[in-house]
């Protein structure tokens, strides 16, 4: 009879080291602040931001040259400001032509 309760006390045992172990292991899988699905979240967040850095350092690139190309070539900064602008030099009249399709 001991080696009966024995038996049955270290099934419940075994079955209650095997319940926390597995409590253990979905929390920190899904639910702790170091879970493995916040780690995946933080990545893939990781990832986004070094690829939309790569893009901004780009368009600063494209930027820094129309810069340059505006500071050596006057007669474009002039069209520019013309055009896109509206401006005009004194004593000068402007005449807008709208052309339709």
């Amino acid at each position: 009879m001991k080696q009966n309760q024995f038996n049955s006390f270290q099934w419940k045992r075994s079955w209650i080291v095997g319940t926390l172990i597995s409590f253990i292991t979905v929390w920190f899988l899904f639910f702790d602040t170091h879970s493995l699905l916040t780690k995946i979240q933080l990545e893939n967040q990781k990832k986004e931001l070094i690829e939309r850095t790569k893009q901004y350092e780009q368009q600063t690139a494209e930027l820094e040259e129309k810069i340059e190309n505006l500071q050596k070539n006057p007669e474009l900064l002039e069209r520019i400001v013309r055009e896109d602008y509206g401006m005009k030099k004194p004593n000068e009249t402007v005449y807008r032509i709208e052309r339709t399709n």
